[in-house]
């Protein structure tokens, strides 16, 4: 029955079929040409998990301390649940636990590179550039290097993106409310600043329907879940549901200056802003020449095509809600003390908001999609690309 299903959805829609086999192809070869020389002992995220199964939550005896925090003589990492679940069904396959920090963010890094299509389709216009925007999406922004990198801090993001780009293809669609406050749900279990997403998205729902207490609840009701997850995980851990970690754990001694003036704060503003627009490249004398700043790689440079955000004007409702939804993501981010995610390939945290640009450049591409478009689009991927090759010979 299921090969009949999806023999017939080939029929329907070869190119999404097409689509499907050329991210995989790169996702899984990426992954793989990195992987290569590099599989070692079995990672964090896998031991979590594995203690997890025998009701312990930390993460066991480490040589490296970055982002532990010691409890009761015992290391527990500063982490969001949602990296740590997929690792869970990896728990009764021994074979499967070192390739696990591998082939965990390449598939659900390719799943969501795979929803690209559907959801430039959605809020793009028709034809050729639908695969245009796609590529843009798969390729030209940070997902693939994270995905393919293999490190569970990555998978946050990858994560985060998916179930993003889940919520926004529920948002062009049926707009059913507990599918799209799932989306986000799941979203803010492996970066808490996507469920700030949820409150434009839920707002405009509830306005817009004629049953607005029975929308709230069934909006409200995966949100508090997701919520109640964290709490419960971080108590177990630390002993408050208001206690994530990253305020008491251990990190480099750069970092923990500008987190003496707070998590989050207006003094972080100016350098993450400074990072997100102006962080250039410098020059070596050997291969590879272009040295990214590790604390963050200006936007423009990594992804430039998504500035076709700004043809989707500001008048329509649904690109509003877009544009709050990214800004509104956009402001923890900048305020945070740990510059754009360190030590990473481009500005690693400002894959919480792009999905929302995403959307954006592909409504801007209904007004105006020409060569100078898909220019940026290349440059965005061979840009992203490089992340790969810096990744391996950096």
């Amino acid at each position: 029955m299921f090969v009949r299903a999806a023999q017939r959805a080939a029929r329907r829609d070869p190119g999404a079929v097409v689509w499907a086999a050329i991210v995989t192809v790169v996702y899984m070869g990426a992954t793989i040409g990195e992987a290569v020389g590099r599989i070692g002992q079995p990672g964090r995220m896998m031991t979590l998990a594995a203690n997890m199964f025998a009701g312990r939550f930390d993460v066991g005896p480490l040589t490296r301390m970055n982002d532990i925090v010691v409890v009761g003589g015992r290391n527990y990492e500063a982490i969001s649940p949602g990296p740590v679940i997929p690792y869970l069904l990896f728990v009764p396959f021994h074979a499967l636990w070192v390739p696990a920090h591998w082939i965990i963010p390449a598939v659900l890094g390719a799943v969501a590179a795979g929803l690209a299509l559907p959801l430039a389709r959605r809020y793009g216009p028709e034809g050729p550039a639908a695969y245009w925007l796609a590529a843009l999406g798969a390729f030209g922004t940070l997902l693939l290097t994270q995905a393919c990198l293999g490190n569970f801090y990555y998978l946050a993001q990858v994560e985060a993106v998916l179930f993003t780009f889940v919520a926004l293809i529920e948002w062009r669609g049926k707009r059913r409310p507990w599918l799209l406050a799932l989306a986000f749900a799941l979203a803010g279990l492996a970066r808490p600043t996507l469920l700030l997403a949820a409150v434009p998205f839920g707002l405009v729902l509830i306005y817009e329907s004629r049953d607005r207490l029975h929308v709230a609840l069934t909006y409200l009701v995966p949100l508090a879940g997701s919520v109640a997850l964290m709490g419960l995980f971080d108590f177990v851990r630390f002993g408050s549901p208001l206690e994530t970690g990253y305020g008491i754990s251990r990190i480099s001694d750069i970092l923990a200056e500008r987190r003496q003036q707070g998590l989050f704060s207006l003094g972080h503003l100016p350098d993450n802003v400074r990072l997100l627009v102006a962080g250039a490249f410098s020059l070596r004398s050997r291969f590879p020449y272009l040295v990214p700043d590790p604390n963050g790689t200006s936007l423009l440079l990594t992804s430039p095509a998504l500035l076709m955000a700004l043809l989707a004007g500001l008048r329509d409702r649904a690109v509003q809600v877009l544009w709050v939804a990214a800004a509104i993501v956009a402001l923890p981010v900048l305020l945070y003390y740990g510059y754009g995610g360190p030590v990473t390939y481009g500005y690693r945290y400002a894959l919480d908001f792009i999905p929302f640009l995403f959307a954006l450049s592909a409504i801007g591409a209904r007004r105006h999609f020409a060569a100078i478009e898909k220019i940026a689009i290349v440059l965005s991927i061979l840009f992203v690309s490089y992340g790969l090759l810096w990744g391996r010979l950096g």
